[in-house]
C-alpha cells in the first residue's frame, strides 16, 4: 500500500494559517528533501550524547528536532550517526546547529535540515535534555506534535488535544 503524499507546506499554511512556521535559516543536507512526522525533541549545546541516545530508539517515522543553540562552532551530527538514524526508522532531523560529513550525508535516505557544515566534532559530556518543548526560528516544537518539511520551509502543529 502506498502512502499518500503529504501536503506541501504552502498548502498547509494556506488551509491552516494558525500553524507555526519556522524561519530559521536551515539548509538541506540529507538525501530526502521532503519529510514529515511526529516530533521528538532534544535540547543540547555542542554536545551530542543525549541526541545520540534518542536516535538509538526506534524512529517509527518520527522527526527529531534538536535545539543546539544555533552554534556552528561544532557539528552535532555526522554521517555515522545519520546512517544509524535512517536504519532505526527516523524520517528526519531538524538541527538548530551544524553537521559534518556533508558529502556523505547527502547520500543517506534521511531528511536533514541544519544551519551549516563544519568539520569539528561535538563534545561528549552528556549535557542536554530530551522530550522538552523547543522554540527557535519563530516556531515552537512540542514533543508529540507534527512537523512537515519541504523546499518551501517548515510547518509545525502542536500535539492533538
Amino acid at each position: 500500500m502506498t502512502r499518500p503524499d503529504p501536503p506541501s507546506t504552502c498548502d498547509l499554511l494556506d488551509e491552516r494559517p494558525e500553524l507555526g512556521c519556522c524561519i530559521a535559516p536551515l539548509r538541506p543536507f540529507g538525501g530526502r528533501r521532503e519529510f514529515s512526522g511526529e516530533i521528538a525533541t532534544v535540547s543540547c549545546f555542542e554536545d551530542n550524547v543525549v541526541m545520540r541516545e534518542v536516535l538509538a530508539e526506534p524512529g517509527a517515522g518520527r522527526v527529531l528536532v534538536v535545539d543546539g543553540g544555533a552554534s556552528v562552532a561544532i557539528a552535532l551530527l555526522g554521517d555515522a550517526m545519520a546512517a544509524r538514524a535512517a536504519e532505526a526508522g527516523w524520517a528526519g532531523l531538524i538541527l538548530n546547529a551544524a553537521v559534518r560529513d556533508v558529502e556523505a550525508l547527502a547520500k543517506i535516505d534521511l531528511g536533514l535540515l541544519a544551519l551549516a557544515g563544519v568539520p569539528r566534532r561535538s563534545r561528549k559530556d552528556g549535557i542536554g535534555a530530551a522530550g522538552v518543548p523547543l522554540t527557535f526560528g519563530g516556531a515552537t516544537f512540542q514533543p508529540g506534535g507534527t512537523v512537515w518539511c519541504d523546499a518551501d520551509g517548515i510547518v509545525v502543529a502542536p500535539p492533538s488535544s
